[in-house]
């Protein structure tokens, strides 16, 4: 009885010790480049044993343990903690070796010319935290003509701008809640309403794109008149029906959507969080010759190593059984995260030159000879399981000679041509979009002209798919997209 209970304690501490190392490996294996750099920076300032392959140590001679001390110490408690770290660190020796050939090989095939080097940190060094658009009109109200009064009404106005530039609520609540008089909130809009970008304040589109027009001296104009009184015939393309209520031409109207279309309807937009994304690929394609060279950008993660100053430690010989219990744990996850590092950067790798091999017709040709592929495929080929390459494609970028793409792009559903090939669902996407690219504007294809042409090319897709990809495209429906002459 006793017996079951130890090996059922000897399981519990065994789970107890592996589940943290392998929810760190998922982690390491998961986390996008500046992620996992962040992570590696908290464990080295946990774990006393690593270090930064800046330090120049040697890792053989942090190894082997001075003989003298092998011969001397005795077969105690403390000697058992020692058992197996001749073995470790022969492994880890190993790990190291193969990982500094992988470091040199990459920065071997990633480096930049001293031109290309300068370049590059100048716009390193160019780069600074955008600004939001709150910072940006307050600067404005600063530096405006206005009472205090005015200035702490246009800062409330100011709170309460959205994203895209507009207040979030109609001033007339906004009396209410404040309980002060409209006028006053309405000279205090009229204030923000004044400030960079054009447009900003306003309470509904009309509104925006009227004070646009207004700044480009157009109040008296035909697009200020279909703005202000027919902005919703516009969104639905009906210049006919716009052009009788003004008495115009149906081609005076579609010259003056065109020139609509060309205002801003979200001024603040250029302000967002989003549109200040930098992506550090994580893999670089590049062609040489007839064929495709693979390289990690592994400067981007730091180098590991396990540091000797335990050694000095471990061969005190007042150093005790706790102290000793304490570092071989330490060097023993330093290890673990080194190892599994290295096997983030395999893993990834080995998946990238999946894709190369697989998508040589998008390297070759672009978007549109994009392949299908998925996962299990790849999975089976790399020898891991397919929830395994989910994780390394997570938030991971490979640049190619068509542009960056995030890793996941590559894998696609598809469709059976008459011919027996098969072609991404991106593929399609892309071939219709060239046909409505194509299309005649004042004959638009409709979904079912859509289906028929890409019949045509092979393709036999449902009209329910069609409408489903053009609306992922932001393609409107053919009566929306009319245009008259």
């Amino acid at each position: 009885m006793s017996g079951q209970s130890f090996e059922q304690s000897q399981s519990l501490n065994l789970q107890q010790t592996i589940a943290p190392q392998m929810q760190q490996s998922l982690q390491v294996l998961q986390a996008p480049t500046l992620e996992l750099r962040h992570l590696i920076q908290m464990e080295l300032e946990s774990n006393p044993t690593l270090e930064d392959e800046t330090v120049e140590i040697s890792l053989e001679d942090t190894v082997d343990v001075d003989a003298d001390e092998k011969d001397s110490e005795s077969k105690s408690d403390d000697d058992e903690l020692n058992d197996g770290f001749e073995e470790e660190f022969a492994a880890l020796s190993q790990l190291d070796d193969e990982w500094r050939e992988s470091m040199a090989q990459s920065r071997q095939h990633t480096s930049r010319s001293d031109d290309a080097e300068e370049k590059h940190q100048f716009l390193m060094d160019s780069l600074t935290e955008p600004i939001t658009l709150q910072e940006h009109l307050m600067t404005q109200l600063g530096l405006a003509d206005a009472t205090p009064d005015e200035r702490a009404l246009a800062e409330r106005l100011v709170g309460n701008i959205d994203d895209d530039g507009f207040l979030a609520f109609p001033i007339e609540d906004m009396c209410f809640d404040l309980g002060i008089p409209l006028r006053d909130l309405e000279i205090a809009k009229a204030l923000v309403q004044s400030f960079d970008p054009v447009g900003v304040g306003s309470e509904t589109l009309a509104e925006c794109l009227l004070i646009q027009l207004e700044r480009l001296d157009k109040r008296l104009s035909l697009e200020y008149r279909i703005v202000e009184h027919h902005l919703d015939d516009l969104a639905r393309n009906r210049f006919p029906l716009i052009a009788r209520k003004l008495g115009v031409s149906a081609e005076q109207i579609s010259k003056a959507a065109e020139f609509i279309s060309s205002l801003n309807p979200k001024p603040g937009a250029c302000f967002s969080a989003t549109s200040n994304v930098y992506v550090t690929p994580d893999v670089v394609v590049e062609r040489v010759g007839d064929d495709y060279n693979v390289t990690l950008t592994n400067e981007q993660i730091p180098h590991l190593r396990i540091s000797n100053s335990y050694k000095e430690i471990m061969s005190q010989s007042g150093t005790g059984r706790e102290a000793r219990g304490y570092i071989r744990d330490k060097i023993r996850n330093g290890k673990f995260l080194i190892r599994s590092i290295h096997q983030r950067q395999q893993t990834i790798e080995n998946i990238a030159r999946q894709i190369v091999e697989r998508q040589r017709g998008f390297l070759d040709k672009g978007p549109s000879q994009l392949k299908p592929m998925n996962m299990a495929q790849i999975a089976e080929t790399v020898g891991v399981h397919e929830t395994t390459v989910s994780r390394a494609v997570s938030g991971k970028y490979i640049a190619t000679p068509h542009g960056v793409f995030e890793m996941k792009y590559f894998f696609t559903s598809g469709y059976s041509t008459d011919d027996g090939d098969t072609v991404s669902n991106t593929s399609v996407k892309q071939a219709l979009a060239d046909l409505v690219a194509d299309e005649d504007p004042a004959k638009p294809f409709s979904d079912a002209r859509i289906v028929s042409e890409l019949e045509k090319k092979g393709l036999k897709i449902a009209r329910r798919t069609v409408a489903k990809y053009r609306d992922a495209l932001n393609i409107l429906p053919s009566h929306l997209r009319k245009r008259y002459d």
